[in-house]
């Protein structure tokens, strides 16, 4: 795969434009966001329809093959696997399409490995897939995305998105793989950030996200802000309020809402998106910091990600935007 990139020369950021790098069409684009993210749609739709047109017996034994496939072992290395990541990448990625800068690619060694901390999470954090290793535009050999544990209990999303370099986001998952000099890419907000989505204005929920922080410090590695200007506009959505709402969504760890794309289906809008990719922030290896070293560190953590969203918004076309920090 050739890739297109350019720079800027007034401010030395690199640019890359998913379209082209990897020209799409609108089927291409359907196929990619289908097998992408309508896996849960799927699993709707097979409960439902066993449920209205088989007889009960029927209905208990395809509850029992989505159990099963909720639980039997995946093979991440898969080549059929690594095929469908890379057409799922190559055309989702240019559906918007995305673009991919970054401020000083020169700061980034292939041989180390960086703790990404990438802001808003939205109804999806679609911009993730800019930095997969699969698109090879960043220059760091091996990324994984930590995602919440739900998404592995869930058939077909969880084979899926195991084979797009996803796993789940638990402290021996983060630190095994900073050992294996492999560079993590988290959403600090998770899923429970979306509880707090407002029309209009982004949203980061940080003040009290520190274990990436401490992660990082324990291991050493340098933590690199990144945010995505776009991403929420890529659908339109309504969510309840109130206590219990919030109650629950932390309880399954996934926020029920209701979200719709075009004409009102699951496919995202054609909406631009930026993944802005700030500076890393070197940090000494401190294997037991204290709790006043770690909220120094996401102090600074919070300022940087505050100043790459008020430097860039504009360039990217979002003047007026506002960022809350919650």
């Amino acid at each position: 795969m050739e890739i297109v990139e350019t720079k800027n020369n007034d401010t030395g950021i690199t640019i890359f434009n998913a379209r082209e790098i990897n020209p799409t069409n609108i089927f291409h684009s359907i196929i990619s966001l289908a097998v992408w993210m309508g896996s849960i749609h799927l699993n709707f739709a097979l409960i439902f329809f066993s449920f209205l047109f088989l007889p009960f017996s029927k209905f208990l034994l395809s509850l029992g093959l989505l159990l099963l496939l909720a639980i039997i072992p995946i093979n991440d290395r898969s080549e059929f696997g690594r095929r469908v990541s890379r057409y799922i990448f190559r055309h989702v990625c240019s559906h918007f399409p995305m673009f991919l800068h970054v401020e000083d690619i020169n700061a980034f060694r292939s041989d180390r490995a960086y703790v990404f901390g990438y802001e808003p999470h939205s109804v999806f954090p679609l911009g993730l897939g800019m930095l997969s290793g699969y698109m090879g535009l960043m220059p760091i050999p091996k990324i994984k995305v930590l995602a919440s544990s739900a998404v592995f209990w869930t058939p077909f999303l969880r084979h899926i998105w195991t084979w797009c370099d996803v796993t789940p986001a638990t402290r021996k998952n983060f630190m095994s793989l900073l050992e294996a000099d492999c560079s993590c890419v988290v959403v600090p907000g998770g899923v429970q950030e979306t509880c707090y989505m407002k029309h209009g204005t982004e949203i980061a929920f940080l003040k009290t996200r520190r274990g990436f922080i401490r992660i990082a410090m324990d291991m050493g590695k340098p933590l690199v802000p990144i945010f995505c200007f776009g991403q929420s506009d890529a659908y339109k959505w309504w969510k309840p309020g109130g206590k219990l709402f919030m109650k629950l969504a932390r309880a399954i760890k996934f926020t029920p809402i209701v979200f719709w794309g075009i004409f009102g289906s699951p496919f995202p809008y054609k909406h631009p998106i930026h993944v802005v990719v700030g500076k890393p922030i070197e940090l000494k290896k401190n294997p037991q910091p204290t709790v006043e070293e770690v909220v120094e560190v996401h102090n600074q953590f919070v300022a940087a990600l505050k100043d790459l969203f008020e430097r860039h918004k504009a360039r990217v076309g979002y003047p007026d935007l506002k960022l809350e920090i919650l």
